[in-house]
């Protein structure tokens, strides 16, 4: 698929940025394959976990400015609506329904942030990197930065790491919360949990994730609600049926 591999086993994906020689750079080119891997994984309906990487030494080094701001002869709409295709293909990560895995290898920088973002959890390597640089080069965040930021740092910590146009080293990462944890092979730990999180039931880790969504929103009733819909469905299932055929026999 060009600029991004996919590969798959047993419903665990992976989704490696393959263009090694311009840091994973989301260009044009790049954003067209990425989103359609993303589509490729979405009808999957046996797709049980998806890890996402990059090639080389870089998880992804961000967009391509030239491509983005080099013509100055567009509008602001213009450029407000070609900015909106770039974010689609990786924001497009957020709709899927399966715990999604960033093994972060190296530098994840600008846009490359927010890739990394946008899935459900992130593991670092020791090379890696987590870099909001947008106000050091004069452009204000895009592409969910400042949400994704806020959401895991807090709104002071965002603040300040916005204004600097800061990184997070890997350590520095985990213990902010933006990444889960820390690890000499992220590819072996990311592998680790995808296969851990595809032996459950499939709805039931669906469910998990559109519960723990809901309750990010800050609504206890309604994911009080869905809780009681989810935890409900998953009774009737096999495997806790089993569990509660042993307390009768204990």
């Amino acid at each position: 698929m060009g600029k991004v591999e996919l590969a798959v086993e047993d419903g665990r994906w992976v989704l490696t940025l393959n263009d090694p020689e311009r840091r994973n750079c989301l260009d044009d080119a790049l954003c067209s394959d990425l989103g359609k891997a993303v589509s490729t994984i979405a009808a999957d309906r046996h797709a049980r976990t998806l890890l996402v990487t990059g090639e080389g030494s870089a998880f992804c080094a961000g967009a391509d400015l030239p491509a983005l701001f080099g013509d100055t002869s567009r509008t602001v709409a213009q450029t407000r609506e070609h900015l909106h295709e770039v974010y689609a293909s990786f924001l497009r990560l957020r709709e899927l329904p399966i715990p999604t895995i960033a093994v972060v290898q190296g530098p994840a920088v600008g846009a490359g942030l927010n890739l990394a973002m946008a899935c459900d959890v992130r593991i670092a390597g020791p090379r890696a990197s987590f870099a909001a640089t947008f106000s050091r080069i004069g452009l204000h965040p895009g592409g969910g930065c400042t949400w994704f930021l806020v959401d895991a740092l807090g709104p002071q910590k965002a603040m300040a790491m916005l204004l600097d146009g800061g990184a997070l080293d890997g350590p520095a990462a985990v213990a902010a919360g933006l990444a889960l944890e820390l690890a000499d092979n992220p590819m072996t730990r990311g592998q680790e949990l995808a296969e851990r999180w595809a032996g459950l039931d499939p709805e039931l880790a669906r469910d998990i994730k559109t519960a723990v969504r809901t309750a990010h929103r800050g609504d206890f009733a309604a994911t009080l609600e869905f809780e009681s819909w989810a935890q409900a469905s998953s009774a009737a299932k096999p495997a806790i049926q089993q569990v509660v055929e042993r307390f009768r026999r204990s």
